[in-house]
């Protein structure tokens, strides 16, 4: 491993039961990177994930986590998980959710601390929500709850943060609020991000991979033809100043 690499996959393959769902993984992330994985609904991408956290195990394979393998450095690990469902009647407010972060820093069956108290006010003000703290969850909008969940992944002060379709049913104007916010706190953390949206997350990350049981990743931000030819199984048109094209280096 590299002496500023963070993430290492080496021959990763993932079966459930006999079918492959991802296929020789060969991955290695740096401190810096803003990684946005991109490709089809059933790729893999949230199996991939599952994998660097250590709630999948591979069939084959090496995975390396910020040193260790997934299963010792889980704790330093800040997830935010594609479907976080909450009972509409169960009366959870921001500030407790936020709170639920620090749970895997402390022993069991303590209460909080004011320490705990801190950093949860920390990470609200970070996200623009500490003013929402004291409203239910489920009275919240789809990107504010989001918010409201990457605050509880900060409150746990992780040294990588995984995003599962972050912005998933969010109007255009919170998922660009979403991503300027990701991308202050990169300057701190390295982010691995997951979506379907090519346009989207083209538009914000430093680094993309595609996704469809295979990897491609060159280590750059270009998405070559090559790269969506191996992902996808037809023809791939995106919309750019109003005008169709290939996501490639250089284009007119």
């Amino acid at each position: 491993m590299c002496p500023n690499e963070i993430i290492h996959l080496a021959g990763v393959w993932v079966h459930y039961g006999e079918v492959p769902v991802l296929e020789s993984i060969n991955l290695s992330i740096k401190q810096q990177d803003f990684l946005g994985i991109i490709g089809p609904n059933g790729g893999g991408k949230t199996t991939l994930l599952k994998v660097l956290l250590g709630l999948v195990k591979p069939s084959r394979g090496t995975v390396w986590v910020l040193g260790g393998s997934p299963e010792q450095t889980r704790k330093f690990v800040g997830y935010v998980p594609q479907h976080t469902l909450f009972d509409p009647e169960f009366p959870i407010h921001v500030w407790e959710v936020v709170l639920m972060g620090r749970l895997g820093r402390a022993s069991r069956f303590r209460s909080y601390t004011a320490e705990d108290r801190r950093i949860a006010t920390e990470v609200l003000r970070f996200v623009e929500m500490h003013d929402l703290r004291e409203q239910p969850l489920t009275k919240l909008s789809g990107g504010q709850k989001q918010r409201v969940l990457i605050a509880r992944a900060l409150a746990a002060e992780p040294k990588l943060l995984l995003l599962d379709e972050p912005t998933a049913n969010i109007d255009q104007q919170m998922q660009s609020n979403i991503y300027e916010l990701l991308r202050e706190l990169n300057e701190k953390i390295p982010i691995v991000l997951v979506s379907h949206d090519i346009g989207i997350v083209s538009k914000h990350v430093n680094k993309i991979a595609c996704l469809n049981r295979r990897l491609f990743y060159h280590n750059s931000k270009e998405i070559t033809e090559d790269m969506l030819a191996g992902v996808y199984p037809c023809d791939v048109d995106l919309i750019a100043h109003g005008i169709p094209h290939r996501v490639l280096k250089k284009h007119t």
